[in-house]
């Protein structure tokens, strides 16, 4: 692994889902209608506490210059020793990035991955294409989001867009 890429540790899950909303709206998180969809997923009934390592890297930086698809980007990411980040753990990483730099525009919805927006490399829950793929960060006109996403299996991230993967610690 790189050593130039720096990362965090943070600790999640351990709360049923009520605590988790609670934590967001403490915090000032705001949530899209794809968010509070996935929030509802099993994977927030009963999840289990542990601490995690995460780390940030644009897709160029994982063999991609001209971009890719999410199975394209998980795969390369896999390929270089990082691995995918369990679902439960977005809200926690959204509270852990306090320091997100301010988004470049405003745009919350535009069809495509918003600048300054970092994803979080979860496996999809659903093939449906419907049902959103996964969550992203975003800090938008000072204001942090935990916004979900879709997009379909043709659907291909810029190469400057930023995923989180973590990082095995053994």
């Amino acid at each position: 692994m790189d050593s130039a890429y720096s990362a965090i540790e943070v600790r999640f899950g351990g709360q049923p889902r009520d605590g988790v909303l609670e934590l967001l709206d403490v915090a000032g998180v705001q949530l899209n209608s794809h968010a509070e969809t996935l929030l509802e997923h099993p994977s927030f009934d009963h999840p289990s506490e542990r601490t995690m390592l995460f780390t940030c890297r644009v897709v160029a930086h994982l063999g991609l210059p001209d971009g890719g698809t999410l199975s394209q980007i998980f795969a390369s990411a896999l390929n270089r020793g990082l691995n995918l980040v369990p679902l439960e753990a977005a809200p926690y990483l959204r509270l852990a990035y306090s320091t997100q730099p301010n988004a470049p525009d405003s745009e919350l919805s535009a069809g495509r991955a918003p600048d300054g927006s970092i994803h979080i490399a979860s496996e999809p829950v659903g093939s449906d294409v419907m049902y959103p793929k996964g969550f992203y960060l975003r800090i938008v006109d000072e204001q942090a989001w935990l916004r979900g996403y879709r997009c379909d299996d043709s659907y291909v991230f810029d190469p400057e867009q930023q995923f989180l993967f973590t990082v095995p610690t053994n």
